[in-house]
């Protein structure tokens, strides 16, 4: 995060933890703790729950659990973004299923991490969704492209009018699962230059992260069904 309070100090990362199971969540938040970029504001045991604390606390990352009673995470998930877009939520599950994956990025997640992840991976995730860099894996961004392709309507013209030809390369490289550092390797460009092309395309696509940028692109056949 790097806005700044009236104090002049950096304001924390609020976190949400999601989870039915206490022992999930005091796990969860036992890795979390003592961080000094984050603060965790509030648990939930389900996706109601979840949402009424985001009203109240606003946080800036959920940790969202897939499978729960009641209202599941990925419901969960379309209601926090629909009420609060900047909001980011990262799904923890134990499921490495494409069709968990298809269905989280197109609720709204910004990523998805397995509950068996260690302690390193989580807050890299965590501060990965907050830094706006991927937080899917090369394999898993391939799982979602093809999962997309299929399901996309045959025939219909990709729309880059509205995209420049550096920018189609760059979400092309979005959607493999690269990060800044990579596309600007790839492309030879400066990371910074790259940042503010993902930035410009999260707004012509009108998403609120680069992950959805890429399931965006898909859908309107700007990036290849390889």
């Amino acid at each position: 995060m790097d806005s700044e309070g009236t104090s002049g100090r950096r304001s924390l990362a609020r976190v949400l933890i999601v989870d039915d199971h206490e022992v999930v969540r005091r796990g969860l938040r036992g890795m979390l703790s003592g961080e000094r970029d984050l603060q965790i504001v509030g648990e939930a045991a389900g996706g109601g729950e979840a949402l009424a604390v985001c009203r109240r606390d606003r946080p800036d990352v959920v940790l969202m659990d897939v499978r729960m009673p009641g209202m599941d995470g990925l419901e969960a998930t379309r209601a926090i973004k629909h009420e609060f877009p900047t909001t980011s939520v990262l799904m923890v599950t134990m499921q490495e299923d494409p069709d968990y994956l298809y269905e989280a990025l197109h609720a709204g997640a910004s990523g998805y991490l397995l509950k068996d992840a260690s302690r390193t991976e989580l807050l890299r995730a965590v501060r990965g969704v907050l830094a706006g860099e991927p937080l899917l894996s090369q394999k898993m961004a391939g799982q979602l492209l093809r999962r997309l392709a299929a399901e996309s309507r045959a025939g219909s013209a990709p729309a880059t009018e509205h995209l420049t030809p550096r920018e189609l390369e760059v979400l092309r490289l979005v959607a493999r699962g690269q990060t800044n550092r990579e596309i600007a390797a790839s492309l030879s460009l400066a990371a910074g230059t790259v940042k503010v092309h993902v930035q410009h395309l999260i707004s012509k696509l009108g998403v609120s992260d680069r992950t959805q940028a890429a399931v965006r692109g898909v859908e309107l056949g700007l990036v290849g069904r390889e």
